[in-house]
C-alpha cells in the first residue's frame, strides 16, 4: 500500500465494503438512535433487529451490543434522546392561551418521528413486553404534561379565569389521557382540528369559572 492509496480495510465494527470511515462518540450514537427509530417506525418492534440498525447506522452490531444488551434497551435510550427537553410553560396571560400552547406542542410531538415510534410501540407491544416502555411514557410524557397543566390551572385560579377547585390532578390528567387514547385507539390522528376540539369542547368547559 502506497501513501496515496488509503487503506480501505474495515475493523470488526465497521461496515462492509468501501464505506465511509466510522463515526465515533456522539455522532455514532446519534446515527444509531436515528436508525433505531427509523427501523421501528418502518417495520415495527417485532421485525426490528440490531443487525438492521447497525447496517442503517453504517456500523457493526458489536458496537451496539457494547452499549445495549437488547433492542428494547436501545429503543428506550433512542426515545429518551429524541424527547424534547422539558421546558416551563410561559405565562401567556390566560389559561386558554396556555392550554392551547400545551395542546399544540403535544400534537407536534405526536406527529413527529418520536410520536410515530411511540404509536408503533403502543399498538404492537403486548402487556409483558410493554413494561419497559410504560415507565418511560409515564415519567417523560404523562407526568410532566399533567404537572404543567396543574401550573396553568393554579395561575388561572389566581387570575380568576379558572374556577376555584379546578386545579386538581383529575382535571390535569384529562388532556394527556385523551391524546394518548386518540393515538392508540383512533388511528393515531391527532391534528390541529382535534386539538381545538379538545380545547373548546372538553378542557375549557371543565375549568371556566
Amino acid at each position: 500500500m502506497t501513501m496515496d492509496q488509503p487503506d480501505r480495510r474495515q475493523s470488526a465494527d465497521g461496515p462492509a465494503g468501501g464505506a465511509p470511515l466510522r463515526r465515533r462518540g456522539k455522532a455514532l450514537e446519534t446515527a444509531i438512535f436515528e436508525a433505531a427509530l427509523d427501523q421501528l417506525t418502518s417495520g415495527g418492534f417485532a421485525r426490528m433487529t440490531m443487525e438492521g440498525v447497525a447496517g442503517a447506522a453504517q456500523t457493526g452490531k458489536a458496537a451496539l451490543y457494547r452499549r445495549w444488551a437488547s433492542k428494547a434497551d436501545l429503543v428506550m435510550d433512542a426515545l429518551v434522546a429524541a424527547m424534547p427537553p422539558p421546558t416551563g410553560i410561559p405565562d401567556l396571560g390566560s389559561a386558554e392561551a396556555e392550554l392551547r400552547h400545551v395542546v399544540q406542542g403535544y400534537i407536534v410531538v405526536l406527529n413527529s418521528r418520536l410520536g410515530a415510534a411511540v404509536r408503533t410501540l403502543m399498538g404492537e407491544l403486548d402487556h409483558e413486553r410493554a413494561e419497559f416502555f410504560k415507565g418511560f411514557l409515564h415519567e417523560r410524557v404523562v407526568e410532566p404534561t399533567a404537572a404543567g397543566i396543574l401550573g396553568i390551572l393554579r395561575r388561572g385560579e389566581a387570575r380568576g379565569d379558572v374556577r376555584k377547585g379546578a386545579a386538581v390532578s383529575t382535571v390535569a390528567d384529562v388532556m394527556p389521557a385523551m391524546l394518548l387514547y386518540r393515538a392508540k385507539f383512533c388511528g393515531g390522528v391527532c391534528d390541529e382540528e382535534f386539538g381545538e376540539e379538545l380545547l373548546g369542547q372538553v378542557l375549557l368547559p371543565m375549568v371556566r369559572p
